[in-house]
């Protein structure tokens, strides 16, 4: 089993900056994966980006050059540097890892956090 717990959402300002936390607990081996996605009021949960256990990350054309992933493997816990925040940007963001277990790899979601851009 895997709990993943976000932190770090809240109200800012456009152009402003925030960065969000997920932790990760349980009995897992290692996490492989580890993603944020983020669903807007109407639309359906999109990606954000994805970083791999060696740290490299892919980004979303959306948010490329604005966000970056980081992860520390060592903490079990990932961040997403958000800035020059963007009225669409606004959304609840999910947490998303693939634990890997003795009997192979799992999924879990947190519970998602709400992120406002406006003035």
């Amino acid at each position: 089993q895997v709990q993943l717990v976000e932190s770090g959402g809240g109200l800012v300002q456009p152009g402003g900056s925030l960065r969000l936390t997920c932790a990760a607990s349980g009995s897992f081996l290692w996490i492989n994966d580890m993603g944020w996605y983020r669903q807007a009021p109407g639309k359906q949960r999109a990606l954000v980006g994805i970083i791999a256990r060696g740290r490299d990350a892919y980004y979303a054309d959306s948010v490329k050059g604005r966000f970056t992933i980081s992860r520390d493997n060592a903490e079990n816990t990932m961040y997403l540097q958000m800035n020059s925040l963007e009225a669409e940007d606004t959304a609840v963001y999910y947490c998303n890892a693939k634990p890997r277990f003795l009997g192979g790899e799992g999924e879990a979601w947190g519970q998602g956090t709400q992120v406002t851009v406006s003035s």
